[in-house]
Formats: structure tokens, C-alpha cells, sequence
């Protein structure tokens, strides 16, 4: 048996409004045998299901590819349905049958083809509104409908309906990009929701990141601009043939409605009497309605959606309702969380339900949210009476785990209220689980921090009035989210808008989309807007780490002008270009070697800066190699040289010294391969010597602190690893778990032994960047890996390296090819190691411990002994091991 299964176009199941021309496609084999290894696949694309009228015919190639495979037919036609499907041959003789029929549908690929304008319902003198407007228009059609899309967006955020129902289930569209470069639309099937006849179309506008408050500690507003507005086009077919376009143009028309306010930051305020029941059917009386504005905005920015839309993901249950000492009414939801809360009540018309979000209880018990700093994250809901009345806000959401009940009419059960969590709809790719629950608690707090800042971007927080895409949290903790989660798309529209954003000269905005530019606070907190060592290196690390996890080579083509731009920045600021030693940089930021009432860490500027520099020069090599530019490999690779040669003659003394004694200036040199090779033990050494002189424990900020067990294990020291992984006073990770964490904090003391908090100015509870541990979980702890070589897991790299007294720890992941899985059991003197291997890709394993004679297996696998254990190769399948376990 042999099938192809799980067919993908640009990492989606039957996309509609893809804006790519030459797409890509994937499959994963399904097969009763083992060691499959795919021989030849046959593609064939069509404009019909019959696959008679044929646009591409691969023909039988001769290949073990079986993802990112990209369409070489002819020309693709904008908004066009398109069939395709794959047959494939294996190494064992057998040959699939034609798969099952998926498909893929353009998007409007000519600016030309656009006949909608924008349109505003708001006046020149509402910059400050931040009202919810409404918007609607009636047409007619006048023959059976064969199909329909709707081709949408919005300066602002938007809702859209017809005749009634909303328009698909994503939340705050468009998203959040760099809007004056790049303004995501996205494409809709409506053909179900259209009739025969009159028909109307609705649209409520919000504030979102567009136009309301941003970067709340210095009061930005009207970024992007000073007023909403609205873009529809809605194409229609009839089954005769005929085609009707329905455009937003200046007669469509506007009314205020229910929302008063709403603001990302700080909630929404909707009355309920003021709802116009019908207001998106056919029919309504709209004569009191007023005549939307045309709005000049350059088309030239659209772009198809290209990120993954955020929706609701799942749903949590409160798990106490309680009352502070303050006298406050709390629920409880159990959990860090991002999204809202939707609630049920009655009441008289007028009544008023009022909520406010936090994540934390104080020392006392009581409701705390100072460390919100000016977001109000505030629900206010007006009742319109008589009825039973469901609520959940429009265009906001907000980061928490409690509530508190400041108005409700009567008296609230914890039945009236679920809370809704929402995040960017990424596949779930990742588990891990292992025997220490402390540990496996770690591991949920880190998911649950990705979940709670992976909304739309990945930002730093979800709950103060920052919000941000910082690109610092976001290149540490990228290799992390790849288990987790398919971040590959999320990830891939993030990082187009950090090369439309990138300086003329290379330099990189501190945050993505860049809202900071020009900000210089009197704190000297903010002294540059960009270019801050190991934040900009999210230009050159973050595409790399995809392409490591996803075998994508495309978003090394995208991006490799930004990853070479940035390179060039720092040698053109460098001192000889070699040394970084000039600009602004966050540094180690918030490691606790700081000075009292700093951020920024004791390692020195000039060692952090060199030492990503000569990081991220060598992955330009790599991905210069990658990408056949050979001027580029030999120009980079010399560079690289250099900078090593430079940082060994500025930072090490003749003895092997290195100059600075600090836990992350250690890390770094020895994780990034700096380090002279006669003065390796020298340095880990120290580094032990730093670790124990904290007893044990980490002082690391955020540069540091990702690669501090990696570089532990790598040299020898695993059992010191896993004793900083599993330390559980203060500061580490397991520290947080102790205090009652739900998800990662930004400080190591947010919340202190005896209760007290960190400075509420910057004290988030939310904060996924010193789960960059997560990684090591994964590749060390469970052992699983992909293979430099062979990115995407085509080769797989499984090498368990137990301690800490675990007696199990698994991983499995769902890649590109299939799941993986990597199981190992310590059991009565016995390692029982259970893999599997998805089909077309192969694994290089090493038993750790093992010697060759005493492996007992199924399956024929020839093993060789080496340093660490016994390593062999081998193939698709399951397959188990069991030896006897003696470090």
C-alpha cells in the first residue's frame, strides 16, 4: 500500500486568495512498509476536476521531493479556482494511485484588476474617535448564482457581513503590517451566503492597529493614519456565464452603531440598545444613514493575505469565583490567557456590566494591575433589556487570567462566562512530556506563552499598552516555536514586513512593524529606534531557523537582500568591521548580573555585539551556499573569519583568559564557536565556575539564557545542565512553576519569594522569551533534531541524552513528511528507546550509553560504537531498542 496523502499548497489545505505564481506543493506518504523512500512523483494541475482541460503535467519525475515542489506550468490567471493531485512511486516497487483532488485559488494578482475604492465613515475631524462605525449597501442579483468571492480589507479593523451573517471566522482583520507599505486583503467564498434577488452587505470599522493608541507608555495615536476605512470588492458568476462586480464606491453609506469604544489596549464599550436589527439584511430603512467619503489611499500596497489569520482557538472554563479582601468580585479561569471573555446575562435595558482583566492576584489577594502601566483592558457592556443577552467584543483583546466583576446586574455565576482564546490559526506541531511534572508544567507554560503572543506577530507581551513585534524576543525564541507550532507562514509575513521596514542602510527597527521610529525617551531607554545587537540578527536568524525547520529555501531567496543588508550595517559600524563596538544595544536585557535599577546587563556591549555579528555573518555564508552565491560564500566566510580572529584578540588574553567574567559572555563565545581551540576548557570551565559561584543558578537576561544549557551539554557538562533546568528556588525556570506560573515571565522575580513584584513599569507574566528553553527540551532532553544538511527533517537527527533522574522524557512532532516521535524509557537497569521515522526521510540515531552487542532490535540495523554511544542509520518506520542502561 502506498498513498499520498495530506496534499498542501503553501503549507495550507485548499487555500482560496494565495498570492503566490508560482506555488508550492506537498504531500505525505502513507505506507505498510518500512525504509520507503519516494523514487518518482507525477503532479498534474487542471482547471477542472475532470483534469481534462490541464495547465501542468510534471510528467514521472524522478525525485525523492515530496514538499515545496513549486508549480512550473503555465501562466496562473488571478481569482481562478485550480485542481491538482499527485501520484508517486517507492523504492520497494510499489506505485500509488492518483490522490485525493486538492485545490488551490489565486488571489488578484494586477492592481488593475482592483475596481473597489476605499471609503471612510469617518470625518477629517474623528482622529480621535475611536468609535466602531457602520457600514452597508444593498444590491441586486438577477440569476442563480454559480459563485462568489469577496476580496476584502480595511484601514482600521473589520467585520464584515451578508444578508445577516458574518463573512468567515477570522478576528482582527486585516492584521497588523507595516500599512503604508503592505496592507493584507483577504479573499472570502461567499456563494452560500448570496440569493437570488436583493441582497445586502455589511461592514462594522474599528480603531485596531491602524489608526488607535499604540506604544501606550508614550501616548502614540494615529500612526498609520487619522481615519478608517473600507475596501470591498465582491466578484459574482452566474451559471449562465455572466459576471457582476459589487465595489465599495461613495453610495454605500455609514451610520454610528453599538460600539462606543474600542481600542486594542484598552477594551470596548458597546451599547446594546443601540443595535439596528437588520442592519446587514436586505430592506432596512438606512434613509437616516449618511453617505460614506471616498478615501485616497495607494492601492499599490495590497497584498494578498500571506500570514494565517487569527481565530478562536479554544474555549476555557472559570475555576473559581471569589471575593478579594479589598471586596472585589474575582473569577478565576485557571490559566494565563489571551482572547476575551464571552458572557451571558439579563437584565433591564440600560444595566450595565463592567469587567476588568488582570493576571495576577497581589501579596494581600487582591485584584492587581499596575503592571498594565495606562492599558485599562475594561469591558463595559449596556444592556438592552428583556432578553437573555450574549456579549464578546469586536476589536480588542486582552491578556489575563482574572477578572473582576465591577458591575452585573444581579448576582454572576461562573456559568455566565467562558473565555475565548484566540491566536494566529497555526497547525499544533509539537508535544513533549517527560517524568519530571515540574518540568512538563515548564513545558505548558511555554505553549501557552506562544499562544498568548503569537496573535497576528509575535509580540513581547499581550497585556500592557506595548504589545509590539520585538525582534529580540522574537529571534530567540523562533527555534523554540518551530516545535511547538507550523510557524513557517506566521512567521513568513512577519518577516516581509521587517525587510519593508529595514533602513536604506541595512539597520533594523527594534520592533516590527516599526512604531517606535523617532521615539527618545529622557530615560534613555529608547536612545536608537533600530539596530540593536541580537534584536536586528532576527533578520538573518529568523529566516534561517524556517528554513532549518520547514526545508523552505524560498524564504531564504525572500529575505536574503534584508539578512545581507543587515551584515552590511554592522560592517560599515564596526570598528575595522570586525569589532561592533558603537550604537545603541539592549544587550543581555534584564539579566540579573545588572546594576541595581538597570535593565541592561553586565556583559559588555562590545562582546554581545561582535559575537551575533560573527553568528549572523556565518548563516549569511550558509545561506549564500544555499542559494549558489558563490561571490557572496567566499566574501561572507572571510568576513566571518575575521570577525572570530578580532573577537579572540580583543576579548581573550594570551593565557586564554577571557577578559570578560560574565555567565553570557562565556555562553556566547562557546555557542557561537569564538573560542580558540586550545582555550575550550578553559572557558567552560570558568563558566562552571560562574554557575557555582550563583550556587548553581543562571543570572542570564535575554541574550544568554536561550543557549546557556546547549552550550553546557555540548561541552561536556549535561549533568550541570540539568540541574540549572531543574533548580526550582530562585532564579529558574522551575521557580516560576513553584510560584504558580500558567506562562513565562519577563523577569526571573516578577513575582518575589515573599509575594512582592518586580517594578510594575515593566513586569509582564506573559512574556515567551526565556522559554527559548523549549528548544532544549526538545533536541537534548527527548533528543530530536533535523539535520543542517538536510533541512525540514528530511534527515533526522535523534540523540536522547537522559539525566536529572528522568526516568522517560518523549517528543513527537509533525513535520513536513510526518510525525516524529522519539521515546525513552530508564526501566529496571534497561533504555528502552521507541522512534518513529515518517516515510521519504531517514535518521541518524545514537544510544546513548550503548554498546553495540547489547542492543537488542527487531529490525536489521548495523550500529558502530562511538564517544557518546552506539549510532547507526536508519529508516522509515517504527522501531524500537532496548539495551542495558549503565552511564
Amino acid at each position: 500500500m502506498l498513498k499520498a496523502v495530506n496534499l498542501t499548497c503553501e503549507y495550507l489545505e485548499n487555500p482560496i486568495g494565495i498570492g503566490e505564481r508560482k506555488p508550492r506543493f506537498g504531500w505525505i506518504i502513507e505506507s505498510d512498509k518500512k525504509n520507503v523512500v519516494q523514487q518518482t512523483y507525477h503532479i498534474q494541475v487542471s482547471m477542472n476536476e475532470d483534469f481534462i482541460d490541464m495547465v501542468w503535467d510534471t510528467g514521472i519525475v524522478e525525485s525523492s521531493e515530496s514538499i515545496h515542489i513549486p508549480y512550473e506550468g503555465t501562466e496562473l490567471k488571478s481569482s481562478t479556482r485550480y485542481f491538482y493531485r499527485v501520484k508517486i512511486t517507492d523504492n520497494h516497487g510499489q506505485e500509488s494511485g492518483w490522490s485525493d483532488i486538492g485545490f488551490f485559488e489565486t488571489a488578484l494578482f494586477d492592481l488593475s484588476e482592483w475596481k473597489a475604492r476605499f471609503i471612510t465613515p469617518e470625518k477629517d475631524d474623528e482622529a480621535k474617535s475611536s468609535k466602531g462605525k457602520l457600514i452597508r449597501h444593498e444590491f441586486a442579483l438577477d440569476g442563480e448564482i454559480a459563485c462568489a468571492r469577496v476580496y476584502s480589507t480595511a484601514l482600521g479593523m473589520y467585520e464584515l457581513y451578508i444578508n445577516g451573517k458574518r463573512v468567515g471566522e477570522d478576528l482582527l482583520t486585516p492584521g497588523w503590517t507595516s500599512y503604508k507599505k503592505r496592507l493584507q486583503y483577504q479573499t472570502y467564498d461567499v456563494t452560500d451566503l448570496l440569493q437570488k434577488g436583493n441582497n445586502a452587505i455589511g461592514a462594522i470599522v474599528g480603531c485596531g492597529w491602524y489608526k488607535g493608541d499604540l506604544a501606550g507608555w508614550v501616548g502614540r495615536r494615529n500612526l498609520f493614519g487619522s481615519q478608517t476605512a473600507l475596501l470591498v470588492q465582491l466578484f459574482v458568476r452566474y451559471t449562465d456565464g455572466r459576471e457582476q462586480l459589487i465595489v465599495t464606491d461613495e453610495n454605500w453609506k455609514t451610520s454610528e452603531g453599538p460600539i462606543l469604544y474600542s481600542e486594542i489596549y484598552h477594551g470596548e464599550t458597546y451599547d446594546a440598545r443601540l443595535e439596528k436589527d437588520g442592519w446587514d439584511k436586505p430592506g432596512f430603512d438606512d434613509s437616516d444613514w449618511n453617505l460614506v467619503q471616498l478615501f485616497d489611499y495607494p492601492m499599490s500596497v495590497l497584498v494578498p493575505q500571506d500570514g494565517l489569520p487569527v481565530r478562536r482557538q479554544e474555549t476555557i472554563k472559570p475555576i473559581d469565583m471569589f471575593t478579594t479582601p479589598k471586596g472585589e468580585k474575582v473569577i478565576d479561569f485557571g490559566q494565563n490567557m489571551v482572547g476575551w471573555v464571552k458572557f451571558t446575562v439579563s437584565g433591564n435595558a440600560g444595566d450595565k456590566v463592567v469587567l476588568k482583566h488582570a493576571e495576577i492576584l497581589d501579596a494581600e489577594g487582591n485584584f492587581y494591575t499596575e503592571n498594565l502601566r495606562t492599558a485599562k483592558q475594561r469591558i463595559e457592556y449596556i444592556l438592552k433589556g428583556n432578553e437573555t443577552e450574549a456579549f464578546e467584543p469586536h476589536f480588542t483583546f486582552q491578556g489575563f487570567r482574572y477578572i473582576m466583576i465591577e458591575e452585573w446586574p444581579g448576582k454572576p455565576t461562573m456559568d455566565d462566562f467562558i473565555g475565548i482564546v484566540i491566536h494566529s490559526d497555526m497547525e499544533h506541531t509539537g508535544e513533549f512530556i517527560c517524568s519530571n511534572e515540574l518540568v512538563n508544567q515548564l513545558q505548558h507554560n511555554i505553549l501557552w506563552g506562544l499562544k498568548g503572543n503569537f496573535v497576528d506577530l509575535p509580540t513581547d507581551c499581550p497585556q500592557r499598552d506595548e504589545r509590539l513585534g520585538w525582534t529580540g524576543d522574537a529571534q530567540v525564541f523562533i527555534s523554540t516555536a518551530a516545535y511547538l507550532m507550523n510557524v513557517a507562514r506566521f512567521f513568513r509575513k512577519w518577516l516581509r514586513d521587517l525587510k519593508a521596514d529595514q533602513l536604506e542602510n541595512g539597520g533594523v527597527p527594534h520592533v516590527i512593524p516599526n512604531v517606535l521610529q523617532g521615539i527618545m525617551q529622557d530615560d534613555n531607554l529608547l536612545e536608537s529606534d533600530h539596530s540593536s545587537t541580537g534584536w536586528g540578527d532576527a533578520a538573518v536568524i529568523c529566516p534561517w531557523t524556517i528554513y532549518q525547520a520547514y526545508g523552505d529555501k524560498r524564504i531564504l531567496e525572500e529575505q536574503y537582500d534584508s539578512m545581507k543588508g543587515w551584515i552590511e550595517y554592522i560592517y560599515n559600524h564596526a570598528e575595522n568591521g570586525f569589532i561592533w563596538n558603537t550604537g545603541f544595544h539592549y544587550g543581555d536585557w534584564v539579566s540579573l548580573d545588572a546594576k541595581e535599577g538597570s535593565y541592561f546587563g553586565a556583559t559588555p556591549n562590545d562582546l554581545t555585539a561582535t559575537a551575533f555579528y560573527a553568528y549572523s555573518t556565518q548563516l549569511l555564508a550558509k545561506a549564500a551556499e544555499i542559494l549558489e552565491k558563490q561571490e557572496d560564500v567566499e566574501k561572507y566566510s572571510k568576513l566571518h573569519a575575521n570577525i572570530v580572529k578580532a573577537f579572540q584578540d580583543e576579548f581573550y588574553t594570551p593565557n586564554g583568559r577571557l577578559a570578560v567574567r560574565t555567565q553570557t559572555a562565556h555562553i556566547l563565545a562557546l555557542m557561537f564557536n569564538l573560542v580558540p581551540d586550545k582555550y575550550r576548557n578553559r572557558t567552560i570551565n570558568t563558566l562552571i565556575e560562574l554557575l557555582n559561584e550563583q550556587d548553581g543558578h543562571l543570572v542570564t537576561g535575554f541574550l544568554g539564557t536561550p543557549y546557556f544549557c546547549h552550550v553546557l551539554s555540548q561541552n561536556g557538562k549535561l549533568e550541570e545542565a540539568y540541574h540549572l533546568l531543574l533548580k526550582e528556588d530562585y532564579p529558574s525556570w522551575l521557580y516560576q512553576v513553584k510560584q504558580g506560573a500558567t506562562t513565562i515571565w519577563e523577569h526571573w522575580d516578577g513575582l518575589k519569594p515573599d509575594g512582592s513584584m518586580w517594578s510594575p513599569n515593566m513586569n509582564s507574566f506573559n512574556h515567551y522569551a526565556y522559554g527559548a528553553i523549549g528548544d532544549w527540551l526538545y533536541r537534548v532532553v527527548a533528543g530530536l533534531n533535523t539535520d543542517e544538511k538536510h533541512p525540514g527533517y528530511k534527515h533526522i537527527v535523534i540523540k536522547p541524552q537522559p539525566g536529572g533522574g528522568m526516568t522517560y522524557a518523549q517528543a513527537e512532532l509533525k513535520s513536513m513528511y510526518g510525525k516524529i516521535s522519539i521515546k525513552w524509557t530508564i526501566e529496571e537497569g534497561n533504555m528502552i528507546v521507541d522512534v518513529t521515522i515518517p516515510h521519504n526521510t531517514t535518521a541518524t540515531i545514537t544510544l546513548p550509553h550503548a554498546k553495540v552487542d547489547s542492543i537488542n532490535t527487531a529490525d536489521e540495523i548495523v550500529f558502530e560504537e562511538g564517544v557518546s554511544g552506539a549510532t547507526a542509520n536508519i529508516g522509515s518506520g517504527n522501531h524500537r531498542f532496548i539495551y542495558p542502561y549503565k552511564k
